[in-house]
Formats: structure tokens, sequence, C-alpha cells
């Protein structure tokens, strides 16, 4: 490798490198990503540099001791195949340690994930379609969220449906810019919440996580009524067949498709209760 090859952590402004690559790529990000991802690990992020040219970026999200999330991984187009992505990878591993970890990988490079180690547990399809205002449930139950009130009550739904505690993310994700967040309260009781973030096109929906299908339902419609005639994306895992009818009854069409794989177990979680992911590149 060239002794002008470096690998180093980024930093949180230097996110903004990744996420314009993503969207070069076609992988549509979030807008304010850059600022929200930070804080999942500000360790977890990392740059490849050669002769002081960013050639690779990846992210290796260690959310605690047990469990991690690896993502975000692109290497310049015009270094491809030269074994910096690989390098960039180990470095990504090593942070990684003895945890689990999980990607999200592209269908096409799945043999390479496998030499590494991953395994693959299911799929997950992302389902664009176009917001109808026009589709009410007025369900008294749908209310925006509320920071002091409900932050406690959705970390603890939020663990139960993820295979780790992520407060400083989560705390930063629902109170991201241009967001809309909205939670399902019944007799005191969160039975689910979802957040709409604003990408470079329309929006993405994530996670959406639900005790029922008219909760996911009603939460999925009222995130809507804003946002007429804009592009609209939510990540299904296939394993909730349940979530493969939300996204039909709402005409949408799939149109990406990842592998979740982890390096070891599959996390026992109440797939059920998963209409939505929250991003490919964070889990």
């Amino acid at each position: 490798m060239n002794k002008n090859f470096i690998i180093r952590n980024m930093r949180q402004d230097e996110l903004k490198i990744a996420i314009d690559w993503a969207r070069q790529e076609g992988w549509n990000p979030g807008i304010h990503d850059h600022e929200t991802f930070y804080y999942a690990d500000p360790n977890g992020f990392f740059i490849s540099e050669l002769d002081g040219e960013a050639i690779a970026v990846g992210s290796a999200v260690c959310y605690d001791e047990f469990f991690g999330f690896c993502g975000l991984y692109i290497v310049k187009p015009k270094y491809r195949g030269e074994g910096y992505g690989m390098q960039i990878t180990r470095r990504r591993l090593e942070h990684i340690g003895d945890r689990n970890a999980g990607i999200d990988g592209v269908i096409q490079n799945i043999k390479i994930y496998e030499r590494i180690g991953y395994k693959t547990a299911y799929r997950n399809y992302r389902y664009a379609g176009i917001a109808n205002s026009k589709i009410k449930l007025n369900d008294p139950h749908v209310k925006t969220y509320q920071h002091d009130n409900m932050f406690e009550d959705i970390k603890k739904l939020d663990r139960q449906l993820f295979p780790a505690s992520r407060t400083p993310f989560l705390d930063a994700w629902l109170n991201q810019k241009d967001a809309k967040v909205l939670v399902y309260m019944q007799d005191s009781n969160l039975l689910g919440y979802t957040v709409r973030r604003k990408c470079f096109k329309g929006f993405k929906i994530g996670p959406l996580f639900a005790s029922t299908t008219d909760v996911a339902n009603a939460l999925f419609i009222a995130l809507q009524d804003d946002i007429e005639g804009q592009e609209i994306y939510l990540d299904i895992p296939e394993i909730n067949s349940k979530a493969l009818e939300l996204v039909k009854n709402h005409h949408m069409s799939l149109v990406f498709e990842t592998a979740r794989m982890y390096l070891k177990e599959v996390p026992k979680l109440d797939y059920d209760q998963m209409y939505g992911v929250t991003t490919f590149e964070l889990g």
C-alpha cells in the first residue's frame, strides 16, 4: 500500500463528504444525516486518504459492548479494485471488535461480505410512493412527538425493536431539523412511533415501529398530510409480511433491496412490530 495512504477517524463536519458521496451513488441520504449519524458513535466513522485526497469512507458504529452496525461504505470510483476498500473494512472490523455487527449489503456484493464473515439473515426492501394527503383517518391517538413527555417511552419501545440501546443517536434523530415525528398513544401507552426526514429527493420514513398494522397505518398516513405529491420511501424487512401488505395497500413500488447480514447470531427482536427500519447505514 502507498506510504502516503492513511486511514483515520472522521470529524463530524467531514461526514458531509460521506453523505455527498452517498448522494452521488444514488442512495438519496437525508439532508441532515451528517449531523445526526455522528451521535451513534463519534469514533465509528472512517476516511481513507491517499496523498491527502479522500478516497474511501465507511462507518462501524458501536452502540454498546455487544452490538455494532457497519455501513456508509464507499470507495471513489477511480480507486475501486485496488484494495483500498478492504483496508478501510479491516479498520472498521477492528473497531467492532468481538461485537456482533450487522450490515445492509447490496445484493451484488453478498459473496464479498460472506468472505469477511457476514451471514445473510433476510432481505430489506425499499419501497417508493407518492404522498397522498387525501387519505385521512383523523385518529386521535396519533400525536406529535414532545421530547420531555415522550422520550423515555420511545427509548423503551425502540430498545425492544433494535439490538442495542442507542440513546444519543435516538435523541438526535428525533430532534433533527426538517423532520416530522409522530407517536401513537392509547391510554398513556406508547404503541408506536415514526420519523420522517427530508432527503435530497423526497422523504424517507424510518423507523416505523408499531404494535399492530392499524397503528402502523395510522402513523404512515399521518406522515403524508403536509407533503402531498412528494416522493416517500419506506424500507421494510421481508420477514414482516404485514409491512409488505402496508406498502402494497398504499400502492408503493419496490425500487431497491439489501441483504441484512450479521457477523454472529440474528438478534431476537419482535419483527412483527417492525414496519420500517431506521436507515440502511445505521440499522
